[in-house]
């Protein structure tokens, strides 16, 4: 017979499994990458409001959080001797560089999932030197911080007139 303490250590357990997680993390990436495409050329780099960062700034704190991130998450690795894209690689010069940068990343989450043990998840670190949390913690934060700067590039679509992707499709 289950106690109540088993069963809810069960459910913690199955509530979301790690495939679920990544193949969320990746249908928000795939949202952020159409919303890379339809954000204008000439707005890309240069387009604010309320003094808030061009898009093009923030997709590369995206890239600079979620390509280091996954090193990190997969080898307890925070400081991104491996990886090329950290907080202070500039910008790329064109839309066009910084998807082909984007889908590396994506590419790079898809490769290194796997070698996540299940139990690494509950594991805490100092993630980037300083969010202290565990695994799933950072794995959420790298997603929340996503959402956020999609957020901020759908303002400027809109503010643009243009009609950014829809919110809730993630394929």
């Amino acid at each position: 017979m289950e106690t109540k303490e088993t069963t809810t250590e069960s459910a913690q357990n199955v509530i979301i499994t790690p495939e679920l997680l990544r193949e969320h993390w990746q249908g928000h990436r795939r949202l952020t990458r159409r919303t890379i495409e339809a954000f204008p050329d000439e707005h890309f780099y240069i387009f604010s409001i309320g003094g808030m960062r061009p898009f093009a700034n923030l997709v590369m704190e995206i890239m600079a959080l979620s390509g280091p991130g996954i090193q990190g998450v997969v080898y307890g690795d925070w400081t991104f001797p491996k990886y090329p894209l950290g907080f202070d690689t500039p910008v790329p010069a064109t839309k066009t560089e910084i998807l082909a940068v984007w889908d590396l990343i994506t590419s790079e989450i898809d490769r290194l999932w796997p070698e996540i043990p299940a139990s690494r998840f509950q594991e805490t670190e100092l993630g980037y030197g300083m969010y202290e949390g565990t695994i799933q913690y950072l794995l959420f934060y790298m997603i929340d911080n996503e959402i956020h700067h999609r957020g901020q590039g759908y303002v400027y679509l809109r503010s643009l007139g243009i009609e950014p992707p829809a919110f809730w499709d993630r394929n």
